[in-house]
């Protein structure tokens, strides 16, 4: 006799159920995929053919002027090299003090928690504002420098409470052994606490190295110095203001050639600022299932 498939033995509805989650799981990536594969097909394409036909997967009709053109101009280089710092930075200095706040925060004879506790939900829900802290930045002498766009973000009470979960977790016994190892706190949570919680600080770490390197704002806030400035500000001058470094499109003589090429630097700069995001996930996704399930089975 055959074997019922697994999908056969569900009911009816439980069918349905499925194969509507199967549907709209499709639509997304379908959404993602279509965007993703334009960008990219476009970002090789002639400018002109690109305007006039739209894309084409004739290889003919190709070119590499756009990367060219980007990977030749300074600027591009300075805002990626700023943004690798600050995203490094910034993930270190975040995670470490995430991590650090989040353990005592777990212990169940920690005297104040319950105070702590109401004192970080309440900054989740209000803040002071941008000129309060534009007013901040400015009075401890941090504008126009890597930590007036790092030290204001490093701490995150969600990150808190992910870690903070994920320590309790952690069965009771290992502390119970260090003690009678004679090992006190510090050894505790750096040499046996932290290697075992590897998956969340990955977790951790990706999610604030994507945030940093996504963000511009306090960059544009805090930052005038052009040298100083991250590869997302570059982009924002490219992408919403229209308005390419002079020296990537300065060859180009007439105001429409310049347009043209405009545009396909657009697709370029998407594509050389995402690399690192796409480099970086693959090394990440094996902690990843188990870091961001860590707040759904006890909080």
């Amino acid at each position: 006799m055959k074997k019922k498939s697994r999908f056969a033995r569900y009911s009816l509805q439980d069918k349905a159920l499925l194969l509507t989650g199967y549907i709209l799981l499709g639509l997304f990536v379908v959404a993602i995929i279509i965007p993703m594969l334009y960008i990219v097909v476009a970002s090789f394409m002639d400018p002109v053919m690109l305007q006039n036909k739209g894309i084409t997967f004739d290889f003919s009709k190709w070119t590499l002027t756009a990367y060219e053109r980007v990977i030749s101009n300074k600027q591009i280089w300075v805002g990626f090299k700023n943004a690798v710092i600050y995203s490094v930075v910034f993930t270190v200095v975040s995670v470490f003090i995430t991590l650090l706040a989040a353990y005592p925060m777990s212990r169940p004879d920690f005297k104040g928690k319950g105070f702590f506790n109401v004192i970080f939900v309440i900054t989740m829900f209000f803040g002071g504002g941008l000129i309060p802290t534009y007013l901040l930045i400015s009075k401890l002498n941090l504008l126009d420098s890597m930590w007036a766009i790092i030290l204001p973000g490093a701490f995150s009470v969600w990150n808190m409470i992910i870690a903070r979960t994920y320590y309790q977790g952690i069965p009771s016994d290992l502390r119970e052994a260090a003690e009678v190892d004679g090992a006190n706190e510090m050894v505790y949570f750096f040499k046996i606490l932290l290697p075992v919680c590897t998956p969340v600080i990955a977790v951790l770490a990706l999610w604030q190295f994507v945030g940093m390197w996504n963000s511009y704002f306090d960059a544009m806030i805090y930052l005038n110095d052009s040298a100083k400035q991250p590869l997302q500000l570059v982009l924002r001058s490219i992408l919403i203001q229209n308005q390419p470094e002079s020296g990537m499109i300065s060859d180009m003589q007439s105001t429409a050639a310049r347009a043209q090429l405009a545009e396909l630097l657009k697709y370029a700069t998407i594509i050389v600022s995402s690399l690192p995001l796409l480099v970086m996930y693959p090394f990440f996704q094996k902690y990843f299932d188990a870091g961001i399930m860590a707040g759904s089975i006890k909080g």
